[in-house]
């Protein structure tokens, strides 16, 4: 039940009705009619929706008188639908446009003006993707709806709906319904948005009223289950209130990522699941308790309304809750139920309310496997019933009909494919139900006992414990994500290979000469690939990790153990190179400097693993970031020790000693992140088979300091800076470098590594070696030397 939506959690008897009625394919051309108009008009000036709207208006009509009723082989009425319903549609969203548009909040975007204002908060403050981290200030983006601007006599009321984007820990605790008032500057929002602008906000917000009781209820009982959940493993501690309402602000992000490869992270939206799980319950409630048709159906609806509130409405929820209200109302009225008339007046409806919806992917991929559901996974089932249990084939149908459902908006998004999903949520679908109803459950009761509330939550982490087993092994699985080409390209290439594969399934044996090759593929990857690739090396020395525009180096220290150097930017593919390599325990990281790309993804290196001590530079030029750095160290309980020159470990086959800098001598440098590069702390490894020299991201001055004091040469060099062209010409050749490792990322915005740097390695001779071309880079022992040995780009991360 965990995807059927609510609308088959209301079904009496079990059974699914196949094929679907004319009525419903009525409504189903009108409903993808109206998307569509909403979809093009949201990228045009308001002036064509106002004619287009005309346009089909007029053609409406003309259908209504001049065609006979059954007229065009019975369609006369679908042409009416559609062309009203496209009116309707174009006429809403041409007012919209018009509304965003126009008056004074426009006025302002179009001057860049500043003024105060005041706003009601209309969702939850949310932190950007890949903003995260706790070197960088706490950045938010709040929608909102300005009503009031500036103050006194020229205060001017209205109504427009924003998007603030805020830094500040106070604006992690504001609550929908909330109003404000903030200092700000407006910019244009994106095109296709029914936005008026978006605020640049300084500052906190003031707060002027409290958020609503609704919302007020709404935010203690969240509140009360992520504190009730405190007495779960930090992994389940985080995912439960994200499977139960929807609530990702603790959640792991390397357990985020698996959940994105395993085709998992619907179950952290709350959706149709959800609300399926809760109105399933009640209608069990109800007839347990011997209620009449009308009574199941009436508490269906409260509990589906119950829980819409607690998780805050988003595109999907709406989306299902509305369904499930429609599919409630023909149970109680004893009607008949059709699950796709029931989606298709969704649809409409939506699109009316919120023709933003129009482009939400949220809300395409929801429609797409709720229709995947209703209408490709009785068929399915049925099949595939002939040949095992009904239970089994139900359970396999419904997730492989949602996947296959929403596949061509998976390949619209990001370009891939997910075979792993199906049998990811096949395993992940029995724990679903268990982990929301007692964690629901638990919410409620939390403000009233938490001791009770804690009995509650310590089964649902276990079923949260099994979903995040799953959603691990399925990520880890070889094709568990097939690369495929995106945008319109990726459909053309996906319509095309569909009714190839189905005409090479449908006969017996061409669909076993494709299982064979399936089957040999699947063989060559999961065992061949280690045995030729061979990664990790066994002999590996170095490793710098492919973490995209950064650094993250790992120096041998013994079987399982590696020290860090720099951390990169991401958590997760720090964590992903780490466990590539197979390191449980680092005794020592060394951040070279506080900037972003070396220090933000710490949090993935602390992810299961013991930590000995810290290394960092001994100057403060980046206050802000090493009070920051300093205070997640405490926090953490780890030594934190400043670099000194000639200070040196011995950790299993590296021997690790910090040249540079010196404490008495102030860097300098071009600017503020100049000055921060060149107090990079620069690291010497030495191997019996060679050395390396490891040099943050030094600029011109710090390589020139160290010409001058002199330092010893290196068989590997990892290059300063990203490749940047703020180089000492001598510098390169005074390493004596036979090979260069250069971590930066694909098509980053810096121009890394630039092409005087390159152009000067090669004249030095230099082997180069890049992660954003090659992937992770392993230094290796070699015929008494060392070598190098890229992984590929396969293998992001590690």
């Amino acid at each position: 039940m965990s995807r059927f939506g609510a609308a088959s959690a209301l079904r009496d008897d079990g059974a699914t009705e196949r094929g679907l009625s004319a009525y419903a394919l009525h409504l189903v051309l009108p409903a993808l009619v109206a998307w569509t108009t909403a979809l093009i008009l949201l990228g045009c000036p308001s002036w064509t929706g106002a004619l287009v709207a005309a346009l089909a208006a007029a053609g409406a009509l003309s259908a209504a008188v001049l065609v006979p009723a059954g007229g065009i082989a019975g369609w006369r009425n679908v042409v009416i639908a559609v062309l009203g319903c496209a009116a309707a549609v174009a006429g809403t969203v041409a007012f919209r446009l018009h509304a965003v548009s126009a008056g004074p909040v426009a006025e302002l975007v179009e001057k860049r003006a500043s003024t105060v204002m005041e706003a009601v908060v209309t969702g939850d403050p949310r932190e950007p993707a890949q903003r995260g981290g706790p070197f960088r200030r706490d950045s938010f983006v709040v929608p909102a709806r300005i009503e009031a601007i500036g103050t006194g006599p020229g205060r001017v009321t209205l109504q427009a709906p924003v998007v603030m984007l805020a830094s500040g820990g106070e604006w992690r605790t504001l609550l929908p319904s909330q109003r404000i008032a903030v200092q700000g500057r407006f910019g244009p929002a994106d095109s296709g948005e029914l936005l008026a602008a978006v605020v640049l906000v300084r500052g906190p917000p003031r707060v002027l009223d409290g958020p609503s009781w609704a919302q007020r209820t709404a935010g203690a009982l969240r509140s009360g289950l992520r504190e009730a959940a405190d007495v779960l493993p930090p992994l389940q501690r985080g995912l439960l209130p994200g499977l139960v309402v929807g609530d990702v602000s603790r959640m792991d992000g390397q357990v985020r990522a698996d959940f994105k490869e395993a085709g998992l992270s619907h179950l952290t939206a709350v959706s149709g699941a959800n609300l399926a799980i809760m109105a399933g319950a009640a209608v069990a409630v109800g007839r347990t308790a011997g209620l009449p048709l009308a009574a199941r159906a009436a508490l269906a609806v409260f509990a589906m309304l119950a829980f819409a509130l607690v998780a805050r409405p988003s595109p999907s929820v709406l989306r299902a809750l509305l369904m499930g209200t429609v599919a409630a109302v023909a149970l109680g009225t004893g009607r008949s139920r059709d699950g796709v008339t029931a989606l298709s007046a969704t649809v409409l409806g939506l699109i009316l309310f919120d023709p933003a919806l129009a482009r939400s992917y949220g809300f395409a991929l929801s429609v797409c496997a709720t229709g995947g559901i209703l209408v490709l996974a009785p068929r399915w089932r049925d099949r595939l019933a002939t040949r095992m249990p009904r239970w089994a084939a139900e359970a396999i149908a419904v997730p492989a009909a949602a996947q296959a459902a929403v596949t061509p908006v998976l390949v619209l998004m990001s370009g891939q494919l997910a075979p792993v999903a199906i049998p990811a949520n096949l395993l992940a679908g029995p724990a679903v139900a268990p982990a929301t109803l007692l964690g629901s459950v638990a919410a409620l009761v939390a403000p009233l006992h938490m001791g009770l509330a804690r009995l509650l939550i310590h089964p649902a982490g276990l079923a949260a414990g099994w979903i995040i087993e799953v959603a691990e092994h399925a990520a880890g699985t070889p094709l568990a994500v097939i690369p495929w080409p995106g945008g319109v390209a990726g459909l053309i290439a996906l319509a095309v290979a569909v009714p190839v594969a189905i005409l090479v399934l449908r006969r017996r044996w061409s669909r076993r000469i494709a299982l064979a090759v399936a089957a040999g593929a699947i063989v060559a990857v999961t065992m061949a690939e280690p045995i030729v690739a061979r990664w990790p090396p066994r002999d590996w020395l170095l490793v710098a990790c492919d973490v995209g525009q950064g650094d993250a180096l790992l120096v041998a220290a013994g079987p399982g153990r590696a020290v860090v150097v720099d951390a990169g930017p991401d958590p997760v593919l720090m964590d992903r190179c780490l466990r590539s390599m197979g390191i449980r325990e680092v005794p020592l990281v060394i951040l070279t400097h506080p900037h972003f790309d070396h220090v933000g993804g710490l949090e993935g290196i602390f992810r299961g693993r013991g930590v000995g001590a810290v290394v960092v530079t001994p100057h403060g030029g980046a206050e802000r970031e090493n009070v920051r750095l300093s205070g997640d160290l405490a926090r953490r309980r780890v030594v934190e020790w400043a670099a000194r020159p000639g200070a040196s470990w011995r950790f299993g086959p590296s021997e690790l000693t910090i040249i540079a800098p010196r404490a008495e001598t102030p860097p300098e440098g071009r600017g503020e992140g100049a000055v921060v590069n060149n107090a990079s702390v620069v690291v010497h490894v030495r191997w019996a088979a060679g050395t390396a020299l490891l040099s943050g991201d030094i600029e011109t001055e710090a390589q020139s300091e160290l010409l001058r004091r002199g330092f010893p040469p290196a068989d590997i060099l990892k290059v300063p800076h990203h490749g940047s062209a703020g180089h000492d010409p001598g510098f390169f050749a005074a390493t004596g470098a036979r090979a260069a490792l250069i971590s930066v990322g694909a098509d980053n915005d810096y121009g890394h590594p630039a092409p005087s740097t390159l152009a000067r390695l090669n004249r030095l001779g230099v082997r180069v070696y890049r992660t954003d071309l090659s992937g992770a880079l392993a230094v290796v022992a070699r015929a008494g030397g060392l070598a190098v040995i890229p992984r590929g780009r396969s293998g992001r991360g590690g």
